[in-house]
Formats: C-alpha cells, structure tokens, sequence
C-alpha cells in the first residue's frame, strides 16, 4: 500500500473517530439525566403512563445505540493499531491484501470482500 493511500485512511479513521467521541458524549449526557431534567418540567406532578413508556424506550434506544457507537470505535482502534504495526491493508484470514477502493469505503476493513463475503454466506446459512 502506498504511503499517501494509508496516510489517508489514517486521517478516515481519525475523523470518524473523532465524531464517534462527541456521538458518544452525547449520549451519555442524555443518558445522565433524568426524565424531568430532560424534558424541563419543573413540575411536581408525575407524568402519564404513556410518556414514562416513551421516555424509557427512547432512554432504551439512546443505550443500544450508544453500545453499537462503542463497538465500532473498537473497530476503528483496532484498525489504528493495525497502522501502526505495519500490517494494515491485509486480511486477518487469508493474508491478502485489501482493496484501496474498499479500505476507503470501509477504512476500519479487517477482511478482503472474499473473506467478508464468506464470512456474511456463513452466518446467513447458520454454518460455523
């Protein structure tokens, strides 16, 4: 892989990382507040049934995307971590090296398209 070709993924990695961090941060401070603080009533009333049940489910919703934002800054680490060893660019599986066109389109990449493809064939028909 050329230099400016991982110098740019690099840079990919850096900025979605970047927006993950202040996804992130968000979340977490809706996730900090209780359900007065964040609709601004100041009220001594309790709420209806209805709207504690789209509260928690909103609250729900906040925590599962919150996780999938975490797990993919993971993905992002790793594949920094793979820069700085040398070895980004190459399939963990078979060793080849990934495409340009599909390391720009999915910088945190681990597989080449046929490994990935194998990988998705495998979990679509429940094989291990």
């Amino acid at each position: 892989m050329r230099k400016a070709d991982l110098e740019r993924c690099r840079q990919l990695l850096l900025e979605k990382r970047k927006a993950l961090f202040e996804e992130l941060s968000a979340m977490n401070t809706k996730l900090g507040k209780t359900i007065k603080e964040s609709t601004g009533d100041l009220s001594s009333y309790s709420y209806h049934m209805a709207d504690q049940g789209t509260d928690a489910m909103e609250r729900e919703l906040t925590f599962m995307l919150s996780s999938k934002s975490g797990r993919f800054l993971y993905h992002i680490d790793e594949a920094l971590r793979r820069i700085d060893r040398g070895d980004y660019g190459k399939c963990v599986t078979c060793g080849k090296q990934i495409g340009i066109d599909r390391l720009k389109a999915v910088p945190h990449a681990r597989l080449c398209i046929d490994c990935k493809s194998a990988e998705e064939d495998k979990k679509r028909t429940g094989r291990k």
